[in-house]
């Protein structure tokens, strides 16, 4: 069975907001054995709808749809599918009942534009929204099915997962095997040096096939297995992400979307180990990504942005003689900067970051895009200078992360004792 998505929405035409859900909905049908062959993207005008669906229904015995199904008049996927089918839109009770139900627990009284999503076309069966007011939809047009769900990508997930998928299970779909995805995420090698000792898993034909991408300093394996079932793919797929972490060990930091903050609270709870950060060039960026993690404040105590020299030296006792030695982006004050934090909050474990982020500053020996990192615990003390190409906020960003896996390696050194 093929398939296409159709994702509806003008803010979707004209570049104001990106489609997440139809990569999401793609890797879900390719689990299933069901290959994805388009992707369409339609504004929110009834005819464009209506003609996407009879290409659409004409080429795929599988139509997916996100978007449209809310209470506003430029949500039009109820009208353009009836009108697609030369059905009227009938208002089912039970769809009303659950509307008024969910805006009533919340202690609000449903506003009457929201009646509009208790409509159906009347050869279609509407799919339960537990998750918010806009029911889905499943009918047959011509030889295709057609499955429309909300835009809203938490409430089309599970929308899928317990009212498509199950139907999709359940239908002849002539199957050929099933594709299951995962990616691993490494940092501290570059995309080359990764490929070298991984070369054989990378070569074309290969089942599970392994290929690599790269985004802001983070090198990512995506496997790809396709085989009958899915225990086989999962086994298959598995083998392969051993493989890859013996050869290259400590730089895999996690899987899926896993992050290297994240891998960092783990540990730090883990080993029981306290964390700050001293930031200059980093602006506080290393201590941000920290606490968008869930229970980093048991182990997370705070941090200092340091960005002057005057601050420098003010708030983590940074000596004068050293800034004027060796300048504000060095190693040494890197290493002072770390050490103040660590007195200051009394940590086990501090970093610290200074850098040239550009687009201006910068020296012959320390051009703009360098980036000292320096870390104090307890396995002593260490100190990785870097130079980054890109723009600012490239360079803020890769210096943050190149910390977050300084303490990450830090903390698998103390696990390891």
């Amino acid at each position: 069975m093929r398939a296409e998505i159709i994702a509806i929405g003008t803010e979707l035409t004209t570049g104001q907001t990106v489609d997440t859900n139809g990569p999401w909905l793609s890797q879900r049908l390719a689990e299933l054995g069901i290959s994805t062959a388009f992707h369409t993207i339609v504004a929110d005008e009834v005819a464009d709808i209506v003609e996407a669906l009879r290409i659409a229904t004409a080429r795929v015995p599988l139509v997916l749809i996100s978007g449209g199904l809310g209470p506003t008049q430029d949500d039009l996927t109820r009208e353009a599918l009836a009108l697609a089918a030369q059905v009227s839109l009938v208002e089912d009770p039970i769809a009303l009942e659950h509307i008024r139900t969910f805006f009533s627990s919340r202690g609000r009284s449903m506003p009457e534009r929201n009646r509009v999503q208790a409509l159906r076309p009347e050869n279609a069966e509407l799919l339960p929204n537990p998750m918010g007011t806009a029911p889905g939809l499943f009918m047959h047009l011509g030889q295709a099915m057609i499955f429309a769900m909300p835009g809203v990508p938490r409430e089309l997930q599970v929308m899928f997962q317990e009212q498509v998928r199950p139907r999709l299970l359940l239908a002849d779909r002539r199957t050929g095997g099933v594709i299951v995805f995962r990616k691993i995420n490494t940092f501290g090698l570059g995309e080359s040096a990764v490929e070298e000792k991984i070369a054989d898993l990378t070569v074309r034909g290969r089942n599970p096939e392994v290929g690599i991408t790269v985004s802001d300093a983070v090198v990512s394996l995506r496997i790809i297995a396709r085989y009958p079932t899915f225990a086989e793919a999962q086994a298959q797929i598995n083998a392969t992400e051993s493989l890859i972490r013996q050869r290259l060990g400590d730089v895999v930091y996690g899987v899926e979307e896993e992050e290297l903050e994240d891998q960092v609270v783990r540990l730090a709870q883990e080993a029981k180990t306290t964390l700050a950060t001293a930031e200059s060039i980093t602006g506080g960026l290393v201590a941000h990504r920290i606490c968008r993690v869930p229970g980093a404040s048991q182990y997370f105590q705070g941090a200092i942005v340091a960005y002057s020299e005057e601050s420098k030296h003010r708030e983590l006792d940074v000596p004068w003689d050293l800034l004027r030695t060796h300048g504000a982006v060095s190693a040494p004050v890197a290493l002072a900067m770390a050490e103040g934090a660590r007195r200051r909050f009394g940590v086990d474990i501090a970093v610290a970051t200074t850098g040239f982020a550009g687009p201006t500053g910068g020296t012959p020996q320390e051009p703009t895009g360098t980036a000292y990192v320096a870390l104090v615990g307890p396995q002593g003390t260490e100190i990785v200078r870097q130079v980054w190409s890109g723009e600012r906020t490239e360079v803020m960003s890769r210096t943050a992360k190149l910390a977050l896996n300084l303490i990450r390696l830090h903390l698998l050194k103390l696990s390891a004792k």
